[in-house]
C-alpha cells in the first residue's frame, strides 16, 4: 500500500509538467516531496537489466520521455525533471535535457535516480552516473532496478483534448492531463467572469471532454482532489454515475449473439490517439460488449467514440459511432464493457442487421440482391399482382422493371426490402420506403405457405427486429411509420388496425379512413368559379389544417407528412432521391372560397411503381369544409393539377370519408393510413407477442 501511494504521489508530481506552456516553461520544475520513496525498495518487485533497456528503448522508439530525480545543492530539495533517452545497446545510456529547463544550470545538481513512470506502477533505477552537461548526461544502469507499486487502474496521458468544466453559473476551460477507469485529471482556469472563489469542491460538477469538434464524454462528475491556485487548477474528477442509461428502457430487446468467429472491434482511441483491437464478445443491433483486462482497461465508462469499425471475418467492415454506457466485473481479473451505437448510416445497418437475424434464421434476408425473376413471379403468384392493378401498371412494364431492379439490386438508402428465401424462392416479402422527411412506409406485403413457416408473419417479424433499434439512429431520419390497407383485408387490420385499436392513443398510433378512386382529367383546362383559388399553401392555411384535424381525428397524418415543419437543415428528400436516381416530391395547394379554406390538395410525385398501387404517385385530399365545398369545385381543382403526371388515371385519395358518401361520388376502394410513432414501438412488439405469440429470439 505505501508503494501504491508512491507510486501515485510522484505521478500527480511528474504528470503535472506536462501541462507547463508558454511563457511558464522557464519556471522551474515540480519539486518532489515524497522523500520516503526508496525506503519501500523492500517490497517492490525487482526489474533485470535487459528488461531495463527494452524499456528504454522502446520509450524513445515511441518518442517518449523518463524523469530524473536531482537534488538542489542550495536548499537539498528533491526535483523532477523530464528528460529524453537516446538508444541503449549496452550499459551506459545518455539523456538528453529537455528545451524548456534551459537556464536552470542542472550540471550542479545532484544526480539522484531515473525515474519511469508506465502509468501503472514506477520503475526506480538506481543508475550511477558518468558524465554531465547543459545538454544531457550519461549513466550507467545498474544490475537491478525496482518497479514500485501498482494502481487499481492504469493512468494514461493524453494530448489535445478540450476540457469544460461548469458548476452553477462558475465555468473554467482548460486541458485534459491523464485519464484512467477510475477519473481523470483536467487542468483548467477560469474564463474572466468566473473565480475559483466559487467552484465547491464537494458539490457535483458538468464536465465535457472534446476533440476536434466531436464531444467525448459530458456528465457529472466529483471532485476527490484539487491542487493549485486561483489562477488555474489541476482537478481530479471521478464520474457519479456508474451506468449511463443512454436509450428508454424496453421491454422486448433484439438477442445479443455470439458469433464464430468473433467480430473485431477497431478503433483510433480519442484520448489516446492511438489505434486500439477488441474482440467482441455479444453484439445485438443496439451495441456489443468487449472484455478487457482488470486494471490496464482504455475504455471510460460514459467516452464517446466517434468512429469504430466492426469487423467480420476481416470481409465485412460496418462503421459507426458508439459509446461506452458500463464497465461490469464478471470474470477474474476481466472487465465487461457494454458499447451502445450511437449512430450509422442506413444501408450499414441494414447490412449488420441481416447478419444477425440470418445468424438467427438462414431463411431471413434484409436489403440483399434479389433475384428479380423470382420477385416477379412471387408477386403474381400470390395475387399481390391482381388483374385490377397490373391494368394500371401493364403499359409502364419496362418503366416498373428498371425501379424494381433499382430498388431491389442496388439497396439505395432510401428503400429496404425484407425476404424469407428458401433455395431462391421466395415466399414472403414486405418492403419500406422513406415517403417523406421523419416518415418511412411499410408496403408490399405478401407471403405464401412455406412448409410449417408462416412466412407472413416471418418477414413482419423482421421488420420489427429492423425498426426496434432503427429509429434511434439519427441518419435514419425516422419519427413515423405508415401503412396503407384495405379495411376489408384481415391480416392488416389484425397486425396494424388491432393494435391501434388496443392502444387507445392517436398520438402513438392513429388510423384515417380515406376513399381512392383514378381521376381521368375531363375537366382538363376548366376554369375554376370566380372567386376559388387554387394555389400553393402559406403558413396560414396549414395552421387552419392542423386546427381541422386536430379536432377531427387527433391522430399522427400530418405529423408523418412533415406539413409545416421547419427546415432542418439537412439534404431534403426531394434532392437524396434525385440523387439516387429517383423522384419523389410532393407539394401541397390550398382550395379556398374568397378566404376560407375549404381544402388542402397535396400533389404527390414519385417513379412509377415505387408504390405498386401508387400511392405515393396521386393527389391526396384534405376536406376541411365539406358543407362549402361543391364537388364540381373540388374536380376542377383536380384537373388543373394533374397535369404533372404522365398516366390516363391518377390515383386519388379523399378524406374525410364523409364527404365523398353525402356528395355522392363513386369510389373505388377505401384504405386505411395507419401511422404508428415509433418512440411506441416496443409497445407494438408486446402487442404482436401477445396476440400472434411472436418471439423476437
Amino acid at each position: 500500500m505505501d508503494t501504491e501511494r508512491s507510486a501515485e504521489t510522484f505521478s500527480r508530481k511528474a504528470g503535472s509538467i506536462r501541462s507547463i506552456s508558454g511563457e511558464e516553461c522557464r519556471l522551474p520544475p515540480w519539486v518532489f516531496q515524497h522523500q520516503d520513496l526508496t525506503h519501500t525498495l523492500e517490497s517492490a518487485n525487482p526489474v533485470g537489466k535487459e528488461a531495463l533497456i527494452n524499456t528504454l528503448n522502446h520509450i524513445h522508439f515511441m518518442n517518449g520521455y523518463i524523469f530524473v530525480l536531482l537534488r538542489h545543492p542550495k536548499y537539498k530539495e528533491s526535483i523532477i525533471v523530464r528528460v529524453y533517452p537516446e538508444p541503449c545497446i549496452g550499459r551506459e545510456i545518455t539523456c538528453q535535457w529537455s528545451e524548456n529547463l534551459s537556464g536552470l544550470e542542472l550540471e550542479n545538481y545532484k544526480f539522484l535516480h531515473i525515474v519511469i513512470d508506465d502509468g501503472q506502477s514506477i520503475i526506480l533505477v538506481p543508475a550511477e552516473l558518468q558524465e554531465i552537461s547543459g545538454k544531457s548526461f550519461t549513466i550507467q544502469l545498474p544490475h537491478t532496478s525496482y518497479a514500485l507499486g501498482r494502481r487499481q487502474a492504469r493512468r494514461y496521458t493524453c494530448h489535445d483534448v478540450v476540457v469544460e468544466l461548469t458548476q452553477s453559473g462558475f465555468l473554467a476551460r482548460g486541458e485534459l492531463l491523464d485519464f484512467s477507469l477510475m477519473g481523470f485529471r483536467i487542468r483548467v482556469r477560469p474564463v474572466s467572469s468566473s473565480s475559483f472563489h466559487w467552484f465547491n469542491p464537494d458539490a457535483l460538477t458538468i464536465i465535457h471532454l472534446k476533440h476536434d469538434q466531436h464531444v467525448i464524454f459530458s456528465g457529472l462528475c466529483r471532485c476527490i482532489r484539487q491542487q493549485g491556485g486561483l489562477q488555474d487548477k489541476q482537478i481530479v474528477l471521478v464520474p457519479k454515475d456508474e451506468k449511463i442509461n443512454r436509450f428508454k428502457r424496453k421491454q422486448i430487446r433484439n438477442p445479443r449473439q455470439h458469433l464464430a468467429p468473433p467480430p473485431i472491434l477497431i478503433f483510433h482511441h480519442p484520448l489516446l490517439k492511438k489505434r486500439v483491437q477488441l474482440e467482441i464478445s455479444d453484439i445485438s443491433t443496439s451495441g456489443f460488449s468487449v472484455y478487457e483486462k482488470a486494471g490496464e482497461g482504455i475504455l471510460m465508462q460514459g467516452m464517446i467514440i466517434p468512429e469504430l469499425i466492426v469487423n467480420f471475418a476481416g470481409t465485412l467492415r460496418v462503421k459507426c459511432s458508439a459509446q461506452v454506457i458500463y464497465r461490469l466485473e464478471e470474470k477474474e481479473k476481466e472487465i465487461r464493457c457494454g458499447l451502445a451505437i450511437l449512430d450509422m448510416d442506413i444501408n450499414t445497418y441494414s447490412r449488420l442487421t441481416h447478419i444477425l437475424i440470418n445468424a438467427l434464421d438462414p431463411h431471413a434476408y434484409i436489403s440483399s440482391d434479389v433475384d428479380m425473376e423470382a420477385l416477379w413471379e412471387f408477386f403474381f403468384h400470390t395475387g399481390f399482382i391482381y388483374p385490377m392493378k397490373y391494368r394500371l401498371l401493364q403499359s409502364h412494364r419496362k418503366k416498373f422493371k428498371e425501379t424494381y431492379k433499382k430498388l431491389y439490386q442496388e439497396s439505395p438508402e432510401i428503400a429496404m426490402h425484407f425476404t424469407y428465401q428458401k433455395n431462391g424462392r421466395i415466399y414472403g416479402n414486405i418492403s419500406m420506403v422513406r415517403a417523406y422527411e421523419r416518415t418511412w412506409m411499410i408496403h408490399h406485403h405478401a407471403a405464401r405457405v412455406m412448409e410449417s413457416k408462416r412466412a407472413g408473419f416471418m418477414v413482419l417479424k423482421q421488420i420489427m427486429h429492423y425498426l426496434n433499434d432503427m429509429h434511434r439512429l439519427p441518419s435514419a431520419k425516422m419519427d413515423y411509420v405508415m401503412s396503407y390497407f384495405r379495411p376489408e383485408n384481415k391480416f392488416p387490420d389484425r397486425v396494424f388496425g388491432g393494435f391501434a385499436r388496443a392502444l387507445k392513443n392517436t398520438r402513438g398510433c392513429s388510423m384515417d379512413l380515406f376513399s381512392y378512386l383514378t381521376y381521368t382529367s375531363l375537366s382538363l383546362g376548366t376554369e375554376l368559379p370566380e372567386g376559388w383559388s387554387l394555389r400553393e399553401c402559406s403558413a396560414l392555411d396549414l395552421w387552419e389544417l392542423n386546427r381541422f384535424y386536430g379536432h377531427y381525428s387527433g391522430g399522427l397524418l400530418l405529423d408523418a407528412l412533415g406539413m409545416g415543419q421547419k427546415d432542418s437543415g439537412d439534404e431534403p428528400l426531394e434532392e437524396i432521391y434525385g440523387r439516387l436516381g429517383f423522384l419523389r416530391k410532393w407539394r401541397a395547394y390550398s382550395l379556398k372560397s374568397q378566404k376560407e379554406l375549404n381544402a388542402v390538395l397535396i400533389v404527390n410525385q414519385s417513379d412509377l411503381g415505387l408504390n405498386l398501387s401508387e400511392l405515393l404517385n396521386g393527389i391526396k385530399i384534405l376536406v376541411t369544409n365539406p358543407e362549402g365545398l361543391p364537388w364540381n369545385v373540388l374536380s376542377i381543382a383536380i384537373a388543373q393539377l394533374t397535369g404533372v403526371y404522365h398516366v390516363d388515371r391518377v390515383p386519388i385519395l379523399f378524406y374525410p370519408f364523409e364527404y365523398i358518401k353525402e356528395n355522392n361520388v363513386p369510389y373505388e376502394k377505401q384504405y386505411q393510413v395507419w401511422i404508428l410513432n415509433v418512440q411506441y414501438g416496443n409497445e407494438y412488439m408486446e402487442y404482436m407477442q401477445r396476440k400472434f405469440r411472436i418471439t423476437y429470439k
